[in-house]
Parts: structure tokens; sequence; C-alpha cells
């Protein structure tokens, strides 16, 4: 199915939970957000291990078909996390030795070291990509990190120019990208929630990197910024250190986490001419949100978005859920987009 023409369009952000039966839920919790390898998440035996993923990759596809939405991800259940599975893979790693990075409030994070020049050795997600496209007739969308975020969460010991890094990094990403566009994938996705924690360099260096990873890249192509997970970050900032600078980056369109912190949608002013992914799901409550509460928070997005811009998604990704929960919420959000559709004058 090509990508929707009907308004309010509904989407993912990427992850889907991953079923209890393939991942230990208290080890993944454990890990936060793993930068380095997190074997010891999988349930599964090794030799088993691909097979497992493909059957939760397909209950993760039909759990969003049956929800109603439009564009469809493959839930990255593959994925300890939305950028290690493409980091690791990467040549010039070193993460069996690894080091660390602290965030602002002291906490330290293991993460992989860079140890010579960020090469891709080859293709990472082409066959998620593919099994994907085999497994729905929906629009499809595949994430990737993006390169600013990527060199962030390292630790550099080869490149002198923080700058250098980030690129080396993007020319690895735009040639997944190229890849992930030749097995039939409709929409690609770059992560980048670190621009957000270090304006400054992202300004002098990240849409660069950004413009460089979407480099021929034909079709829809998104950023997404937020604040973190709900369930590893729970006080979050009421506004982007970084939003109105991506207008002039070189995606179409422009995702972010919305309904948990309140955001303030003026923003939104300063990305015209963007379709907005407009996150409408709050998954750091453990509700169900009714239709209306999210039908509301679309027609707030609508005071400063043109109708056909807005594409309604949750807030960031939905992996740290349980499933009834992530189902249900989607569920909602499908009823109250095809609320406010005919509401606009395009029911169904």
């Amino acid at each position: 199915m090509p990508y929707p023409t009907h308004l309010l369009p509904t989407t993912v952000v990427g992850s889907t939970p991953q079923p209890d039966w393939l991942v230990d839920r208290a080890a993944l919790h454990h890990h936060g957000v793993p930068r380095i390898a997190a074997h010891d998440i999988w349930r599964i035996p090794a030799e088993h291990l691909e097979a497992a993923q493909d059957d939760a990759t397909i209950l993760a596809i039909r759990d969003m078909e049956r929800a109603g939405i439009d564009i469809v991800t493959d839930g990255e259940i593959r994925r300890e996390s939305y950028s290690n599975r493409f980091a690791l893979a990467l040549e010039g790693i070193d993460a069996a030795q690894p080091g660390e990075v602290r965030s602002a409030s002291g906490r330290a994070t293991p993460v992989p070291r860079v140890v010579g020049r960020i090469r891709r050795r080859g293709p990472v997600e082409r066959r998620d990509a593919t099994f994907l496209r085999a497994n729905t007739d929906r629009a499809t969308k595949i994430t990737l990190p993006g390169p600013f975020t990527l060199s962030r969460q390292v630790q550099n010991e080869f490149y002198a120019d923080p700058a250098e890094l980030a690129m080396d990094y993007a020319a690895a990403v735009n040639a997944e990208l190229h890849e992930l566009k030749a097995a039939g994938v409709d929409v690609v996705q770059l992560d980048e929630p670190w621009v957000r924690t270090a304006p400054d360099a992202a300004a002098a260096y990240g849409l660069a990197a950004i413009d460089r990873a979407l480099e021929g890249i034909e079709g829809p192509t998104v950023v997404h910024l937020c604040f973190g997970y709900a369930a590893v970050v729970q006080d979050k900032p009421s506004g982007y250190s970084f939003l109105p600078q991506l207008a002039a980056c070189a995606a179409r369109q422009i995702s972010i986490e919305a309904a948990q912190p309140k955001l303030d949608l003026g923003v939104l002013a300063d990305l015209a001419g963007k379709t907005i992914l407009l996150g409408v799901l709050d998954l750091g409550d453990p509700a169900v949100e009714t239709v209306a509460t999210v039908a509301e928070r679309l027609r707030a997005g609508l005071r400063w978005v043109a109708p056909e811009r807005l594409v309604a998604a949750p807030d960031c990704g939905m992996k740290y859920l349980p499933r009834a929960t992530a189902f249900g919420k989607l569920r909602a959000m499908v009823a109250a987009a095809a609320t406010v559709r005919a509401e606009l004058g395009q029911p169904g």
C-alpha cells in the first residue's frame, strides 16, 4: 500500500513492546537504553533467536494492523535498544572494552569506544526491511539512529574533530538508508534525541550531519526527537532546546514528543513547511487515553499545523509498555484521528 493520502494518517515512532517470552523485561529495564550489547535480555537460545524474533515481529505488525495504524514498522523487535543494533555493526568500534559517557546528572553509561574510522561494513537492517515489506500491505517505515546521536553515544578515542566523527557516521547512515529504500520501505526515520542535549554542537555540525545522512533519499524522511522513554525519564522539560533549527534540515517530516511534557504547541509555527508527527499518546500514563483526550490533542496541533501536514503518533517508542496497554493506546489514537478527520469533512 502506498503512503496514505487521507488526512491525519497514523503511525508509530518505531518500537512496540517485545513479548515477555522473547525478552526478560527486568533485564531490559536494568540496562536502561543500552549502548553496548545486552545479550542477556533475550530468553531464547542463540540458535533459535532469529526465528523467534521473526515470529515476534509478525505479532507486532499484526497488532499495529489490528489497531488500524496506517504506516507500520517492524516494531524494532530485534533490537536491544533503538541505536545499538546499528551502532555496534560499524567498523571502527570497540564494544568489547567499553568506555563510558556521563549524563548531566552524573550517571555513567557504558558505551562503545571509537578506535578507528567509522565505516559501514555492509547491510545491517536490510533483512528487517525486507521482512517487514513481505508481511504487510500497509505503508512501511524503518528507523535508524541519527548520526549526531550516534556520535554522542561513544567514547571517542580516534577523531580530533567531533564534527568529522559525526560526518563519518552520517555517511554510514546514508548508505544504510539507500539499502532500506531499495528494499521497498516507504518512510525512513532518523532518531536524533541528543540534538536537544547538546544544542550548540547540533547547530555547529549536527544539522550538516543530518543532511548528509539524508542525501539522495527519496520519499518521506523523518527526524524524531524526544526527551527519552517515559519508563526511563519521568521528569521532562516543557520545551525543546533545539527544535526551530530543524526547519532548515533536509527531512520532510519532524516527529516530536508532546503529550507527556504538555508541550506548548506554538513552537510548531517555527516548523512551517514540515509535516509534523505529533506525539499524542502519553507513554508515562499507564492508563489508556480516551478517544476524546487524544482527539483534543490532535485539535490542539491543528491550531498550528495544516491538516494535510499533521500525522498522529505516540510520543516515543512504545518498547517499555505492556503489550495490552500499547495496543489500547494505538486503538484510541486511530479512533481519535478518525473523529477529527470527520470533523474536517473527510469521513472514513
